[in-house]
């Protein structure tokens, strides 16, 4: 069996937490690491969602942690069709629990991932992100047990 563990470092983005407002998003630093995949874990919607009550997954990205712009088609895998930076939308009823992930290949050093919500939220959704970084050039990582 070929070592993934010693190859990967996760950073938390924000969550597990039940969310019915904007997060405050954190930079997330690829220094060190040639390769990032963004995880976004989704529980039951906490209200019916439509294109006024919705939550839309906002990623930007940085060269200096100042000035930060949306990713775009070019910047990402596994999703197309992106307009400012949303890589991820719930705009319909959203019942079952799921897990995507979206590979960023922009090259710049920072991320940051927003749950932007609008409309109205009387329940929350709950909600995990993470940036798994990857190809880092020093290995092994260290464990983050």
């Amino acid at each position: 069996m070929k070592d993934l563990h010693s190859k990967l470092a996760i950073v938390n983005a924000f969550g597990p937490v039940v969310l019915a407002a904007d997060n405050t998003p954190a930079a997330i630093d690829l220094q060190g690491f040639n390769a990032a995949e963004i995880e976004l874990a989704i529980g039951v919607g906490g209200i019916t969602f439509d294109a006024t009550n919705k939550i839309e997954f906002k990623l930007t990205h940085s060269d200096d942690n100042v000035s930060y712009s949306a990713v775009t088609d070019a910047d990402m895998l596994g999703v197309s069709g992106i307009a400012n930076g949303i890589i991820k939308s719930l705009v319909a009823a959203h019942a079952a629990a799921e897990s995507c992930r979206y590979g960023y290949k922009g090259g710049k050093r920072y991320l940051k991932l927003l749950a932007d919500f609008s409309g109205t939220h009387g329940t929350g959704t709950p909600l995990y992100a993470a940036v798994i970084k990857g190809s880092g050039y020093n290995n092994p990582q260290p464990n983050a047990a």
